[in-house]
Order: structure tokens, then sequence, then C-alpha cells
């Protein structure tokens, strides 16, 4: 038999593609090689359509970076503003082999967060910011860097969009075949805007989930002898059993991917491994029993065969008195959609019998104005974090002595509590990073006080990476996110993203977010404070409605602060009156 030509195999080969997601490949391979000029593209043009027949996509792996990728101290990075050095410092951490999910990929977590869409816009990005001044802005355009544009000093020095698309095409067909074509991606929250620190990020919003879980469904304070039953040990999911272990409970935790179950067990996440049910069975009984905190990793599926079979396991063990919650995987929403039970009775399509975490455990933190207040060290120093876990000690100990509510008392214990025990379970992956949860207050004063600490030299330069705020309460809107975005753009933030689905789904949510450098400067005190308290205020006022309790939070000795409070609807009896007249 006559063998097929090359090309004939390529023609065979597009057809295949081409069926797949309805894109053309010729149009993929032409905007891969945009990036290369025309002595070379016919070097590349077999490489590239390879990848993209063998993955989908063309990461052009050739250009993988053969430089240890780690996050440097920022003195070694080539630059003309410190503020370039930090955010290659911060793209350099995302895709470091110990932090980053898929590498090679450019993916950071979640299967499928990316950095960059290609290796090529990696090494665009690195040589305009060690060019960068102080006048210019580089614009990213879901991974693809526009350019470096003039500017001013006092304006971000990096504008990022990912997957910015027309609402009516925003699905994930259209991803599927726009992400082929190289000219979108997915960057979560915190890949595609160069500012994740690892598990740890994830590792204390879970463990405050855990503990207020405790208190809400088992009415306890102290965890110790209570049993957490979960899965996945992956980028994001691996935080779970360090967190299960801080707040003193039992962790058994299942993974598929013996390869995530190994690595989180030689980072000292997991304390134990086992592929047998029996002894894992055992070791959770011997732990409930004698109180001993634990996590253990089990290698298998938290469940065979369906997500109808899951819900089906998970209904009855929920009659015989278990709680459970859906943690941000959409696990609810994907069950639905195989036909499992797990609608709400008498609820919408959108409501289910059982509740995410947001509803029953992180929102009651969320409208108390607390959420995440992350930091690097860029020294790449241990003591430099050492340094500042003390001054955030310091800040919220001294927020308490000067009086505030009960829930908010109890939050910032909460976040002591974290940061002292933080330093004891080794949390650092990559940078040298911390994380909090904090409120308009807290998070002000901490970024002073670090200020201060630098400008009197007792740590070096600090950021603060993009905190990521979702689309506001209801849930449909994305205001509030697009608003920060914009908002912290013109008070002092060094970079600013506003991503497509981060966290939970392509065309699911808007998130908008920042990042800033301190540097000990007075103008860095000064950017703090107002871009901070932008940040936390729209994320008050974008929660508006009569059961938030969040507006008695905001700080109002600033007289510049005015804000539309909404007003209870006294008599709810008009309401059905109104409807029936």
């Amino acid at each position: 038999m006559q063998q097929m030509s090359l090309q004939g195999k390529m023609q065979m080969e597009t057809f295949q593609w081409e069926s797949r997601n309805g894109s053309s490949p010729g149009l993929a391979l032409r905007n891969a090689l945009r990036y290369f000029p025309p002595e070379i593209q016919k070097k590349l043009v077999l490489e590239f359509a390879e990848e993209l027949r063998l993955y989908g996509h063309i990461y052009m792996y050739r250009f993988f970076p053969d430089i240890e990728m780690r996050a440097y101290p920022i003195k070694d990075y080539p630059c003309k503003t410190k503020s370039a050095a930090a955010i290659m410092l911060m793209i350099m951490n995302n895709l470091d082999p110990s932090v980053a999910q898929f590498p090679q990929e450019l993916v950071t977590y979640g299967g499928n967060g990316q950095v960059f869409s290609n290796w090529a816009q990696f090494w665009l990005v690195m040589q305009y910011l060690s060019e960068m001044t102080e006048e210019q802005t580089l614009v990213m355009y879901s991974g693809h860097p526009l350019g470096l544009f003039p500017s001013h000093r006092y304006a971000p020095r990096l504008i990022i969009t990912n997957g910015m698309v027309i609402p009516n095409y925003s699905t994930r067909d259209e991803y599927e075949k726009m992400f082929a074509l190289g000219v979108t991606m997915y960057g979560q929250m915190t890949a595609g805007s160069y500012c994740y620190i690892g598990p740890q990020g994830i590792v204390h919003g879970t463990v405050l989930t855990v503990l207020n879980a405790g208190r809400r469904y088992l009415k306890a304070e102290d965890l110790s002898g209570k049993v957490f039953v979960t899965s996945g040990l992956g980028g994001m999911s691996g935080a779970q059993a360090k967190a299960a272990v801080i707040a003193g409970c039992v962790g058994i935790i299942a993974e598929v991917d013996e390869a995530a179950l190994l690595k989180r067990y030689k980072q000292g996440w997991l304390m134990e491994i086992s592929n047998n049910l029996d002894h894992c069975i055992a070791r959770l009984r011997d732990a409930r029993k004698n109180k001993i905190a634990l996590s253990l990793g089990y290698h298998g599926n938290v469940v065979d065969l369906c997500l109808r079979r899951h819900v089906a396991a998970i209904n009855r063990l929920a009659d015989k008195g278990m709680f459970f919650w859906d943690y941000g995987n959409a696990f609810l929403l994907e069950a639905q959609r195989a036909g499992a039970d797990v609608e709400k009775k008498g609820g919408n399509k959108t409501e289910f019998r059982y509740p995410s975490y947001v509803q029953h455990i992180m929102g009651d933190i969320f409208s108390l104005g607390f959420g995440p207040f992350r930091w690097v060290c860029t020294s790449g120093d241990p003591q430099d974090l050492s340094t500042t876990d003390s001054i955030a000690m310091s800040v919220l100990e001294d927020s308490i002595r000067r009086g505030v509510s009960t829930s908010v008392k109890q939050q910032y214990h909460d976040n002591i509590r974290w940061i002292r025990e933080a330093g004891r379970h080794s949390l650092v992956v990559g940078s040298q990073a911390r994380i909090l949860y904090s409120d308009q207050r807290g998070r002000v004063s901490i970024a002073v006080a670090i200020n201060r600490a630098i400008s009197e030299g007792r740590i070096k330069v600090c950021l603060f990476p993009p905190d990521m705020s979702p689309g506001n309460s209801f849930s449909l809107l994305t205001d509030m996110a697009v608003q920060n975005f914009v908002g912290d753009a013109f008070r002092g933030a060094t970079w600013v993203a506003l991503h497509n689905g981060g966290g939970v789904g392509w065309g699911e949510v808007i998130n908008g977010g920042f990042g800033l450098v301190l540097d000990g400067s007075t103008e860095a005190e000064e950017r703090a404070k107002m871009m901070l308290s932008w940040d936390v205020s729209n994320g008050v006022n974008g929660m508006w409605h009569e059961k938030c309790t969040i507006f008695t939070l905001i700080d109002f000795l600033n007289v510049m602060l005015k804000v539309t409070l909404p007003q209870k609807v006294a008599d709810e009896d008009i309401l059905e009156q109104a409807l029936q007249s």
C-alpha cells in the first residue's frame, strides 16, 4: 500500500482537528507564527502543527527555559524599576515546578489556569519588563503582550485582561475554539495575574472554612476528634491536608493521581498515605478516639463509577447526620447536569439541597468585610517573612485592644492563631509569602506597618499580590469586579488584572484585583491607604442588600466618603399586597 505523503497526513489531521472543535488549524498556526520573523517560520511550522494535532494547542515547547524557574531575590532581576522586577519574580514563582501544576504547559493550578498561552509570550514579557521604566505601562491581552505604552509614574506598570469575551460567546465551547487558536486563555484567579503564592494561598481559607463549619454544624470550637472527609490533593485542593491538621481534626483526603499524592507527601503536607481502605478506616478510628490531628491521603477515588452514585452516597450519609458542603469545584452543578438528586425542593435550577462553602460558611466572614490578604517578601529571606508575621500579629492584637465587635474579634483571633501556626507548618512553597484574612482596618494598618518597617531597614521590598474580587452579591452581576479593577488602577496599584471565570469556571464569574509594591517610601504608604481603602469599601458596597450588616464596618472617618445605604423593608406584607393588586 502506498504510504500517505506528509502533506496528506497533515490534511487528514487538519480535518480531524477541525471536526473536533470547529476552529481553523491554519489560523492557529498563523497566529503562532506571528511572533517570529519569516526566516525561521518554515522551521517552526511543522513543530507547531504537531503540537496542535497532539494537544489541541500550540505551547511552543522548544522555547521552554533551560534556567531554573523559581522566585529569585528581587535584586537578581535586570530592571529599570523595582516594580518590574517584582512582577518578574511573581511570574517565575507561578512557573516554579514546585509550585506549578503543569509548568511546561504554563499551567499554575486548576488543570488549565495559565500564566501565558505559549512560551514566546513568556520571553517577550520578561524582555519588556527588564526594559520598562516608571514612565511606561505593559498591556497584556489574554497572555499576549501588546507592548509597552507611554504613561506616568503614578499609573500601573501592568494592565492584565484574561478571557474578556462578549457575554453571548462566553461559553465553554467557544473557549475551547479560541484557546486552540491561541487568542484567549483561562487565567484562573491568580495564575494569569502572576500572583499565586503556592497552596498556602488556599490553606488559610480552608482552615477558616473547617473551623467555621465546626462552629456552624457541630457547635464546636475544638475540632479534635472530629472527622473531615474530602477529595483532591492538587494545586489548590492540596491545601485540605494541611488545613485539617492546623484546625486540629482528622482529615481523610482521596486522590486518584498518585503523582499529586506523593508530591504532597514529600512536601510534608500529608502525614500518611495509603491505598488500603481498611487501613484508612482503622487509622481514622484510632485518631478520632485519641483526638490526634491527622492528615491521611488515600490513593483512590472518593467514589467509583459516576456522579449520580456519588450523590446517592452523600444523601444517605447526610440522612444519618453527616454535614456536606460543595467546596468550590462546582460539584453540585456538574452533578445536577449528570441527573443526580441534588436539587432543592421548591428551589430554582441554581438552588441545591446542599450549600456551597460560601453560602453557609465563608459568606458570614465576607459579610464582616474580611477577605484574603497576601504579601510576598521579595528578598527571598525567611527572616523577612518572620518579621512581617510579627508585624501582622501586633497590628491585629492592637486592633482588639482598641475595641471591635465580638464577631470581628473572633475573626482576628482566628487569624492570629493562623499566623502563629503558619510558621510551624512549613507552608512556604516557592516565594516567601503569607496570607491572612482581614477587614479594611486590618489591611491598611498591616500594609502601612510593613512599609514603615521597610523604610526603617528592618525588612526589604515587599509586595501585595492581587486579591481577586468576584462579581457582587447579585450572582449574575459583575459591576463590583470591574469597578475594583478600574478603581485600583487609578488609586495607586502597581498592576491590575481582570479575569473571566477565576476559580469557578469560564463564563461563570468575573474577577478583578490588584498588586501593590511597597518600597518604604511615603508615596507607597499613601498608595496603600488610598487603594486598599477603596478595594474593601467597593467590595462592601457591592453587597447591597438589606440583610448585610457589613455597612457598619466601613471606615466613615474619611469625610470624603459618602455611600448609599440600603434601607430595610419594614413591612413584608406590602410586597405581597402590591403583587396581588
